[in-house]
């Protein structure tokens, strides 16, 4: 008790002391309870912030709910927040518990994408196996082709890169940048706007799936060029190709009497709840021991449940935790990470607005192209560009890999940021004015509170 106390006194003077967290909460050795204190704080404060900003993003610019949590992610870091109130910010967020709140942000996006996952229809996947494919290649050969063009010019301004980084590495990074689609963002936004159950929007987690497989698999043959040795990519790419396989093959197999238990049963017991945590959780764990991500473990797991009472009943315990208090603290995690302020000068600012427009023509300008070409009328292939063009805070977390891991400088990181928010925020609104209204119109697509993962 007189921990507890202790913790939330510290708070308290951190948020109303003018010498800030540096005497109080951001200064001290932290005992379990302080832990707990601040967890707390951090789950309420982000639970209002994500709900207020994520309203005001819907209101005023007809943003869905997860762009307003992205931005409230943002908010809450030190780009906002901490820029105006440092001593607030530092005493609710101090460094030293980032580490739990990191553990639950990978929790909510892992359990999130596993939700995802189990609503796949795989006859839309194998009926668009070849438009997928063609809209995945090129979402992948043109923005690599674009960082070919641009990175010597990057290199040649100090600062952006790592001084003693091979032109090679700086390439294949800033390409994986580029060619990253926010799965998660991406999935939430099919979900949000009704597409969950249409072959446009499996078409896009499809290719969306597959690029950022392929991304993850070029930052870990950078990283090897880093101190990581050949290992870490070859464990990357083979681990995940054989557990991607193995989940696949033996996956349904397996589950199957899972699934007849909970048919005959008429509801998923605490047993059979257990058991199907359990398996989203190795799965998860196996991605992320790798060198993936859990998230994908997450996803491929998903797709393997059973259809029918099985997936219903997982969705109805897991989706509204999921969606409401776990999935935010990823976004709050991430945005506490990213830093606004550093695109400070005319000069970096051109560059920023050039590596973003550059960003947009070759993945969103590609994916629309390859639609066309695959068969897709030209409303459909611009709707596909627009959500594969968004990059949401998945792109955060492989640039706060890069650099963690001495591959870029600051001031790129700041633009890379700005880049992903914009194509993030541009994807929504992008997609329903050339796709969405026109289909709803016409009863093509179902109205925004159908068929989706709920997230309001």
């Amino acid at each position: 008790m007189t921990d507890w106390l202790s913790g939330l006194h510290d708070i308290a003077a951190g948020m109303l002391s003018p010498h800030g967290p540096a005497t109080t909460a951001a200064a001290q050795s932290y005992a379990p309870g302080d832990f707990s204190v601040h967890f707390f704080l951090q789950l309420a404060t982000i639970l209002i912030a994500c709900r207020v900003v994520g309203w005001l993003g819907k209101r005023l610019l007809g943003q869905p709910q997860v762009v307003g949590e992205m931005i409230a992610g943002v908010v809450l870091g030190p780009s906002l927040l901490g820029l105006i109130f440092p001593e607030m910010q530092g005493a609710i967020f101090p460094k030293d518990t980032k580490n739990v709140l990191y553990a639950g942000a990978q929790l909510g996006v892992g359990l999130y994408m596993f939700l995802v996952g189990t609503t796949l229809r795989l006859d839309h996947v194998r009926g668009k196996a070849r438009s997928a494919a063609a809209v995945s290649l090129a979402g992948i050969a043109a923005p690599f082709a674009v960082a070919v063009l641009i990175t010597p010019l990057l290199l040649g301004m100090p600062g952006l890169f790592a001084p003693n980084i091979g032109q090679a590495s700086a390439t294949l990074f800033l390409g994986a940048c580029i060619a990253l689609t926010a799965f998660p963002m991406l999935a939430r936004i099919i979900n949000e706007r009704g597409l969950a159950d249409t072959s446009l929007g499996t078409l896009s987690l499809t290719a969306g799936a597959f690029d950022d497989a392929c991304s993850w698999c070029v930052l870990a043959i950078v990283l090897a060029t880093f101190g990581g040795g050949a290992g870490v990519a070859i464990l990357a790419i083979g681990g995940g190709l054989a557990w991607t396989a193995l989940v696949l093959l033996a996956g349904p197999r397996l589950l199957a009497p899972l699934a007849r238990r909970v048919e005959r049963d008429g509801e998923l017991g605490t047993g059979a709840f257990a058991i199907v945590l359990t398996a989203f959780c190795l799965s998860a764990f196996f991605m992320d021991a790798v060198g993936i991500h859990a998230i994908f473990g997450g996803f491929i797991m998903g797709v393997v449940m059973p259809r029918g009472l099985l997936t219903t009943e997982i969705k109805r315990k897991l989706e509204p935790l999921t969606v409401v208090l776990l999935l935010p603290m990823f976004f709050t995690y991430s945005g506490l990470n990213t830093r606004m302020d550093m695109v400070n000068s005319p000069i970096l600012l051109l560059i920023a607005l050039g590596i973003l427009a550059a960003s947009i023509l070759a993945k969103g300008g590609a994916c629309w192209i390859a639609a066309r070409v695959a068969g897709a009328d030209n409303r459909t292939a611009l709707g596909i560009g627009a959500l594969m063009n968004a990059r949401g805070l998945m792109e955060l977390i492989i640039i706060n890999i890069g650099l963690q891991k001495g591959i870029i400088g600051p001031t790129l990181f700041a633009m890379l940021v700005l880049m992903a928010i914009v194509t993030t925020m541009m994807a929504g609104p992008l997609f329903e004015l050339v796709y969405g209204r026109q289909s709803r119109a016409s009863g093509e697509l179902q109205a925004l509170d159908g068929g989706r993962l709920e997230a309001a």
